[in-house]
């Protein structure tokens, strides 16, 4: 009896075993199974829209806003990552179809495209003034833009003036042979109110006064303009028409401040009017005006072209091309898709990861002007640079999706407008810097306090008079505080305490690189993250390698490089560029 209660207690406790056991393994193996689906979901692509970031979905769609294909959103981007560089994956940059072009060297050859109108050829103008005194009795003239023809009469005047030289000539007509002079003179008399030889001798051989005389219009043209009317007293002198000749005519084109520099005189032109579909001109560039209206931020350029039949009328609208000729102009060449532009501000993505990882820095650009289907680029990427040149707008979507710097958002410019002599006189004191840090590099207290006197000299010697205000009073915080570590670096003799203030000289010369720029001097700010216990300290060097000032031959290449400060780049607020950083092991 005792051993069947026995077995029947081990059986119990067997099958307890198995029920616990199944429930653990059970458990374990749903747990696991959770585990594999949460993973799945943290590592599931995530879908959005190019033009609206806000949209996000785990599957591929069409946008419910614009009906856009949705694309991957890039990867989110590690923390130490730089925020001026978006880091996507492979399969984000092929469906959001990415394509790079790179920077290069390039003539001025290419189309530039403008508008403007067509105005009457100023140097076709003439106008037709009244040779004598006299009543304009009749007008054969009524309206402006009338065509006339050479020898046409345009009117008619009575002039009393005119009426008496003819009696003085019929008078000395008489006694020209005993008084040639006196005839001689009251023909002169005639001539000099532009009366002409036949007339002239129609008035002596008639023996009549004429009343009335016609003006004659002595060429071609359109009245432009019409300055009298019957009845109306004409002084000699007074401008009665002015006619204006067609046959020729201006074309009147407005080119920004950054398409003037592709244009010279000389440059051919082509345009069409919408009045004449189908019909194309041209022209040559025979004037730049060197004046800008301010009103519209333009340049007027002026080509002639000829105007046969007079289709092309004074005010229409043009829609020119101008062929810049080949000439080497300063920038590179990238593809207009290459650039975003929101009024003064130009940004690119260049890329700086490679295939396997792919990876766009932000990059704000000077623009020049337009090339054909190019942009001239005058500052901010460099010759071989790889650009987006497609899917630009999409790789700025996902910078604005993950925080990244983008078009629509970047830092505040930190760099400080400053005149160029207060710049060179900031140069020279950071030059005076450099062997101080030397100094530090080789560990001798002896050598640092001989390197304090010349920079002391160069920060009080800075003349500060053409600041402005603002910079004025960063300055002189600046060199109050430069001053006050130089001097106790200088009361120090022990290399560990002359460091201490050499961190904080070090402090104020980065923040006066940064406000204030140098003048042909490339700079790189380091650090060390193992100086004062730890805390770190940043230092500025001319050279990219890393020589460590707070340590010296103790740890010699401890450091990292953070930033790169390049002479004429604005420095931004929080910018930290994306240097490969030099990280070294102790």
């Amino acid at each position: 009896m005792k051993n069947r209660k026995n077995i029947i207690w081990i059986c119990l406790l067997l099958i307890t075993g198995i029920l616990i056991g199944w429930l653990i393994r059970g458990g374990s193996d749903i747990e696991q199974h959770d585990h594999e689906h949460d993973h799945e979901d943290e590592s599931g692509t995530t879908y959005t829209c190019s033009m609206h970031p806000q949209i996000r979905q785990d599957e591929p769609g069409d946008c419910p806003i614009c009906g856009m294909s949705l694309v991957p959103a890039s990867q989110v981007k590690k923390e130490e990552s730089s925020p001026f560089v978006l880091e996507m994956t492979k399969e984000a940059v092929a469906m959001a179809n990415v394509s790079t072009t790179k920077a290069r060297k390039g003539t001025g050859e290419g189309k530039t495209t403008l508008t403007g109108k067509i105005k009457i050829n100023e140097q076709k103008v003439k106008s037709l003034t009244a040779n004598y005194p006299g009543r304009i009795e009749e007008l054969f003239v009524n309206f402006t833009g009338q065509e006339i023809k050479k020898g046409e009469k345009l009117a008619s005047i009575y002039s009393p003036e005119l009426v008496n030289s003819q009696k003085e000539l019929l008078e000395a007509a008489k006694i020209k042979d005993r008084q040639p002079s006196i005839y001689q003179a009251a023909k002169e008399k005639l001539r000099s109110w532009k009366i002409s030889e036949q007339q002239i001798q129609e008035i002596e051989t008639s023996g009549k006064v004429l009343t009335n005389f016609d003006i004659i219009a002595d060429s071609d043209g359109v009245v432009w303009s019409r300055n009298i009317a019957t009845g109306d007293y004409v002084g000699r002198g007074t401008a009665m028409f002015d006619l204006v000749d067609l046959s020729s005519v201006w074309v009147i084109l407005d080119a920004y401040e950054k398409n003037i520099q592709n244009v010279q005189i000389g440059d051919p032109i082509s345009f069409k009017v919408a009045a004449i579909p189908g019909r194309e001109f041209s022209g040559r560039i025979t004037f730049i005006n060197p004046v800008m209206d301010e009103s519209t931020r333009t340049i007027p350029l002026r080509a002639e072209t000829s105007n046969p039949g007079g289709r092309l009328k004074p005010g229409m609208f043009v829609q020119a091309e101008i062929s810049s000729t080949s000439r080497e102009l300063p920038g590179l060449l990238v593809p207009k898709s290459s650039v975003l532009w929101t009024g003064p501000r130009s940004v690119v993505f260049v890329q700086v990861g490679n295939r396997d990882a792919p990876a766009f820095e932000m990059r704000e650009v000077e623009l020049g002007g337009a090339v054909g289907k190019d942009y001239r680029i005058l500052s901010g990427i460099n010759e071989g640079d790889e650009l987006v040149s497609q899917g630009t707008f999409a790789v700025d979507a996902a910078a604005q999706l993950t925080g990244n710097y983008s078009m629509m958002l970047r830092p505040e410019v930190k760099s400080m407008d400053v005149p160029e002599s207060f710049r060179e006189q900031i140069t020279e004191t950071v030059k005076a810097y450099l062997p101080l840090k030397d100094a530090f590099v080789e560990s001798d207290p002896q050598m640092v306090l001989s390197k304090i006197a010349p920079l002391k000299k160069e920060v009080e010697n800075v003349q500060d008079e053409d600041l402005d205000q603002n910079s004025l009073e960063e300055w002189k915080g600046i060199k109050r505080r430069l001053l006050r570590s130089l001097e106790g670096m200088g009361e120090a003799n022990e290399i560990g305490a002359q460091r201490k203030h050499f961190e904080d000289l070090s402090e104020e010369m980065i923040e006066a690189v940064e406000l204030f720029g140098v003048i042909g001097l490339t700079l790189y700010r380091q650090f060390c993250p193992m100086a004062f216990d730890d805390q770190g300290a940043y230092w500025l060097s001319a050279e990219k390698e890393i020589k460590n000032p707070y340590f010296g031959d103790e740890m010699l290449t401890c450091g990292d490089l953070k930033e790169t400060y390049e002479p004429g780049k604005e420095v931004l607020e929080g910018d930290s560029s994306p240097e490969q950083s030099q990280q070294h092991h102790h």
